[in-house]
């Protein structure tokens, strides 16, 4: 699934800096507290770095997954990786980025999100060889800690003037106001790293760079407390081509968990990225060696109707989140959907995650089926019958991939796709789906 850097021959210490100018040339690098001297220690030895995921939903989203393959890029450079779930800042919120307050979730209910977050977590990292990645909780040494405790060995090191200075407080504080439980986020996070200094030898934390204030809050932690020079670097936000930030927004967010987005829907959208995007999304997401990501670059340029970068992007996205197997199953189905594959071969589940954002008709059970003309109608493919009448006598219609010239014809019973949908076409790209209604008892 994860390809190396470079195939040229190279020694240990070479291929552990070069990983700082892979991630130049992804355009991955924000932000970083010293680059001269963060290299310097990457040529001595292997690092151990971590970066962290607050368990606010119960799966992790796309915008999660920056993080996770540059964490996993610095592993195959030969470093070692601490996934941090956080069970204890996720009970508080992080003011990054947000203009109010989080919902706070029962703690029961986030102990159940550390579980599922950390299973997902744990696929993109290796776990034998020297540089194995470790998984850990933070619930695990901030629930040891009193509140005496926190503020005599923690709050002192703090300066309020500098935690007003940050920008995701500064911000909230001219949105109008926030609450001392989000203000002290950056005192748990500096803590985090602090913790894995002293117990992994941890010096680099990762982040995007809406988290910069918290991840430069722990290198001055570690600094005062130990006298130690660590070491941040923050990844910039990948947004959609919106310009909106890939985040839980409502009916818009790209889950991680297949069954929160399929893998159909998750590999429909990469394959419609737009033009102006794939380069990026393809030098942040994808494995594939510096020269084949620049010729498909070179190819959207050139022939941008072929849609080969996007079909590149879809491809190892949806296998590195769900896997071979799904993404080879949601080629078919997209394949299928306009005529290049067998629609009758796909189960229920990937029909309905196929035909889920499809403009639709709905045919009432029991009352005979309508005629081919009637749905085009109905579905919106045809704004008239009139039309719907030229479409099909033009050879424009097609039912389930199949040409249907008679405006008089009617689907059969047989025809229903998992005994409940129709896929209607008009011409080459324009599809909807009849969907027989459901029957509410009672």
């Amino acid at each position: 699934m994860f390809g190396a850097y470079t195939h040229a021959p190279m020694d240990a210490a070479t291929q552990r800096t070069a990983v700082l100018d892979d991630l130049e040339w992804r355009r991955m690098i924000a932000d970083h507290t010293d680059p001269d001297a963060l290299r310097a220690a990457m040529a001595a030895a292997p690092m151990t770095y971590y970066g962290g995921f607050d368990p606010t939903a119960p799966s992790l989203h796309f915008g999660n997954l920056v993080l996770l393959v540059t964490m996993r890029r610095l592993q195959l450079a030969g470093h070692r990786p601490i996934g941090l779930v956080g069970g204890a800042t996720g009970l508080v919120g992080d003011p990054s980025g947000r203009s109010s307050e989080r919902t706070l979730n029962d703690p029961e209910v986030i102990g159940g999100w550390v579980e599922r977050i950390r299973s997902q977590v744990e696929r993109y990292l290796e776990f034998g060889g020297p540089n194995g990645a470790l998984i850990v909780n933070n619930l695990d040494w901030t629930a040891q800690m009193s509140a005496i405790d926190w503020l005599r060995d923690v709050g002192k090191h703090f300066s309020v003037s500098r935690m007003l200075a940050k920008e995701s407080v500064s911000a909230r504080l001219e949105a109008g106001g926030i609450s001392y439980t989000e203000f002290s986020y950056q005192v748990m996070q500096a803590v985090d790293y602090l913790e894995l200094y002293r117990r992994h030898g941890c010096t680099l934390q990762l982040g995007g760079s809406d988290q910069w204030g918290n991840l430069t809050a722990g290198v001055d932690l570690i600094r005062r407390v130990e006298g130690a020079t660590v070491h941040a670097l923050a990844t910039p936000l990948i947004t959609r081509p919106d310009g909106q930030k890939f985040g839980k927004s409502e009916g818009s967010t790209l889950w991680l968990d297949p069954e929160l987005t399929s893998p159909f829907a998750f590999y429909q959208w990469f394959l419609n990225v737009d033009d102006s995007v794939v380069g990026t999304y393809l030098r942040v997401f994808s494995f594939r060696p510096r020269e084949e990501i620049e010729a498909l670059e070179a190819a959207v340029a050139a022939r941008a109707e072929a849609r080969q970068a996007q079909r590149a992007l879809a491809d190892e996205v949806t296998a590195l989140v769900h896997g071979p197997e799904a993404a080879a199953a949601a080629v078919e189905a997209s394949l299928a959907l306009f005529g290049q594959g067998d629609l009758a071969s796909l189960d229920a589940a990937t029909l309905e995650a196929a035909f889920a954002d499809l403009p639709r008709a709905t045919m009432a059970p029991g009352n005979g089926m309508p005629t081919v003309l009637d749905l085009l109608v109905a579905s919106g493919l045809s704004e008239s019958r009139g039309q719907a009448r030229r479409t099909l006598t033009e050879g424009g219609a097609y039912l389930n991939n199949a040409r249907v010239t008679d405006p008089a014809a009617v689907p059969e019973p047989s025809d229903l796709l998992a005994g409940r949908w129709l896929l209607l076409r008009r011409g080459k790209r324009s599809l909807a789906v009849a969907e027989v209604a459901e029957v509410n008892e009672g």
